[in-house]
């Protein structure tokens, strides 16, 4: 008995065929007949094809934004340093290669990385010995090799902590044979004490004189001397002039009454010094040129300095330990006694 639509209708949807009542007895039978077929043909064993394979419907991602979701995981694998499985086949993908690190670098010692110069200097220092103040500043002075008059410094690390305010650092003093240097001294003064200023050896005074060379940033000296009544007049050119280190400050000597006995003083080599962050003070001690009887005066008188200048909170010992050198010239530890008997406990 011949089957009716009703009934190829029926074994359509049986077979999921996208049919509908609209086609004909024929179209539907051959459409039946047809994807039983097709499943004759295609063994039992077959993997079925996943509904993604189709066109997507709705609330299913398409076949392509699986295949770059795919792509986009395995590049965050490969970036981690992971070897992703193949899910279809269950082989590993090839591990991603690392970079091969060559030798560590051996860095040669710091005094063959010196001038010959400097190496040869060297050779005259006994890195284990400690020197006496008078010995330090003899050999200190032969080891200066270079083409200039070099400068002589003192170099002293201190136990004390820069950050507490008690303990930052921050003297000056008048060296007996001056520093070496000539100095352009400005004074920034009224009129009654320009004159004293003048007499003293200042370079430069005035009021409106300073204050003009200052709005047009021309620091043509090298020390800036003011009276406490003028200050708040600077207050503008803080920015500018603090970097410089031309900031007047009463620390430094450089906001006075007296500016007579300021400008002779900055004349006659005053010498500022002041803790690092690593609790050091470095302070130039004059000129190779001057000798060396005139440089042990100079470095007495800064260490003498330094023992005044001694915060009462430290208790401990207050000099860890002090070297000289020269410009480009090596280093030169002194001994714990020469400190001792010139750097005593208050």
């Amino acid at each position: 008995m011949a089957k009716l639509k009703a009934d190829w209708l029926k074994e359509a949807k049986a077979l999921k065929l996208e049919v509908t009542t609209k086609n004909t007895a024929k179209e539907i039978q051959t459409a039946v007949e047809k994807a039983q077929a097709t499943a004759q043909d295609t063994p039992d064993s077959a993997p079925k094809e996943t509904s993604d394979a189709t066109t997507a419907k709705a609330g299913k991602r398409s076949k392509k934004a699986l295949e770059e979701a795919e792509i986009k995981a395995a590049k965050e694998a490969r970036k981690r340093g992971e070897a992703d499985t193949d899910a279809d086949t269950g082989t590993d993908q090839e591990p991603t290669l690392e970079s091969k690190k060559g030798p560590i670098p051996v860095a040669r010692p710091k005094i063959e990385r010196q001038s010959k110069r400097f190496q040869k200097a060297a050779t005259s220092v006994d890195k284990s010995k400690e020197y006496e103040l008078s010995e330090a500043v003899k050999l200190a002075v032969a080891t200066s090799k270079v083409n200039f008059d070099s400068t002589l410094e003192l170099h002293v690390r201190l136990n004390a902590d820069p950050k507490q305010a008690d303990q930052n650092i921050r003297e000056t003093v008048v060296l007996p044979h001056g520093t070496g240097r000539t100095l352009r001294v400005a004074v920034f003064a009224e009129e009654a004490d320009q004159k004293k200023a003048l007499a003293a050896g200042a370079d430069l005074v005035g009021e409106k004189e300073i204050l003009d060379l200052l709005t047009k940033e021309q620091f043509d000296f090298d020390v800036l001397i003011a009276t406490p009544q003028l200050m708040s007049q600077l207050g503008r050119f803080a920015k500018t002039l603090g970097p410089k280190g031309l900031m007047p400050n009463p620390k430094s000597g450089t906001v006075s009454k007296n500016v007579e006995s300021a400008v002779k003083q900055a004349k006659a080599g005053r010498v500022e010094f002041r803790i690092d962050k690593q609790g050091i003070v470095h302070v130039p001690a004059g000129k190779v040129s001057f000798g060396a009887a005139k440089l042990q005066a100079n470095v007495q008188t800064i260490l003498d300095a330094i023992r005044t200048a001694k915060p009462a909170s430290i208790k401990s010992q207050y000099v860890v330990a002090a070297h000289l050198s020269t410009s480009m010239g090596p280093g030169i530890k002194l001994s714990s006694s020469s400190l001792l008997s010139t750097i005593a406990s208050k």
